[in-house]
């Protein structure tokens, strides 16, 4: 059934990426991976393989990446992505020898791949776990580790059809998950080299705090005033806080969308009344005249979060899914999202400290957000809240790095 579904994939893949520039990208990336890797992979080079589902799960991973990488200074590293939005918008950093997308996960794309690659360890992240690369990675003998995963009792892994994938997860040595239900689960069916690390997200957010912020345009915009941002957001989001956003007299607000490209931003415009301006139009222009920034440029949401009085984090206001809500929470800012939160632990705990705000309705959303721009104590509370909870849930690259140094390569 598996190998059946992977060819009929291979089929329509071709045909909707007529239609659809993301899958062209991703189907067109794909057919180029191995050309790339025997390129730059000799037989004789040492590597470490990360894979990550799209640039979420790549920041996600990256503290430990860091760490492996400064470990084996010598070794090459292919980084390998599922989603073209992850590949096309991570940083091109020096440590990363190749950037691919991984192939469609039928058995001769596995071999061939984990051949071009050979690793002698790979790190997975989270949950983009492919049967075939992870068989094809055990026979050569390469070592694997799952890192940040998140295991429920409804997961494919654990239903009578799923058995292809339990036996996937054999090819990781240890398995790192976010929380103690993922151990259990894993432990009742037979997994036991599995440790409750935490996530790592919390220790890359703390990182990026402390890093350089250096955005002397955002500061120019906000020119003193209070301050909205909205980040990751999609045209649901947009519906659910276009009535805030556009009140006369409110606070600046700063618009990032999820997806940047002119179709998606000409959408914004035109739902807004109050005077907005491209972050691409700022050199030559008074930025603190207008109400409204939008920002058409990709890596700099998690530094913008540092502007905010008040977050709303895109995504639960649809079916797409939450976006990291813990970028603006370690800046110590009260957060509002929608109301599609619960497949997200971190949420389901931010809201049930106090933290964040969850909304279904325009009118809520701007009774919400207007009752905290109106109480500067209300939002130090909150905010103190989501910052204090970030750093309580530090330490989870700690314990896989310690793992690492105890089991060298």
């Amino acid at each position: 059934m598996y190998r059946f579904v992977i060819f009929f994939s291979g089929l329509l893949v071709p045909i909707a990426s007529l239609f659809n520039k993301k899958i062209r990208t991703g189907m067109l990336g794909r057919k180029s991976s191995l050309r790339v890797l025997r390129e730059i992979i000799k037989p004789t080079d040492q590597t470490l393989w990360f894979h990550c589902a799209s640039l979420g799960e790549f920041e996600q991973g990256r503290t430990v990446f860091e760490f492996v990488v400064s470990k084996y200074p010598d070794h090459k590293v292919v980084l390998s992505f599922f989603s073209p939005s992850g590949l096309e918008n991570c940083p091109n950093l020096s440590w990363i020898t190749a950037k691919v997308y991984l192939p469609l996960d039928s058995k001769s794309n596995a071999e061939q791949f984990a051949a071009a690659v050979h690793p002698t360890l790979a790190v997975f992240v989270k949950y983009d776990i492919w049967p075939n690369h992870l068989r094809a990675l055990y026979r050569i003998g390469g070592r694997a580790i799952l890192i940040s995963a998140v295991f429920r009792p409804n997961q494919i892994y654990f239903k009578w059809y799923g058995t292809l994938f339990a036996a996937a997860l054999n090819a990781f040595e240890h398995i790192f998950v976010q929380d103690e239900t993922s151990q259990i689960h894993l432990n009742q069916h037979g997994f036991t080299e599995v440790t409750v690390s935490g996530d790592t997200r919390y220790d890359r957010v703390l990182n990026q705090k402390v890093s350089t912020i250096d955005l002397p345009e955002i500061e120019r915009f906000i020119n003193g005033q209070l301050c909205f941002v909205a980040g990751s957001i999609w045209p649901e989001d947009l519906g659910l806080i276009a009535t805030f956003v556009n009140v006369p007299h409110g606070p600046k607000s700063i618009l990032v969308p999820h997806e940047i490209n002119p179709d998606k931003i000409r959408h914004i415009q035109r739902q807004l009344s109050r005077s907005s301006v491209l972050y691409s139009e700022r050199e030559g222009i008074q930025l603190e005249d207008f109400d409204i920034l939008i920002i058409d440029s990709i890596g700099l949401l998690s530094r913008i979060y540092h502007f905010a009085d008040v977050a709303y984090v895109g995504g639960a206001a649809g079916t797409t899914g939450l976006h990291n809500i813990l970028e603006p929470a370690v800046f110590g800012c009260p957060i509002v999202i929608g109301n599609n939160y619960r497949k997200f632990p971190e949420a389901i705990d931010l809201i049930e400290n106090g933290g964040v705000k969850s909304v279904a309705h325009p009118h809520v959303l701007y009774q919400t957000i207007g009752s905290l721009m109106e109480d500067p104590e209300e939002r130090l509370k909150l905010g103190h809240l989501n910052a204090q909870f970030v750093a309580s849930k530090s330490g989870a690259t700690a314990v896989i790095n310690s793992y690492l140094s105890n089991h060298p390569l």
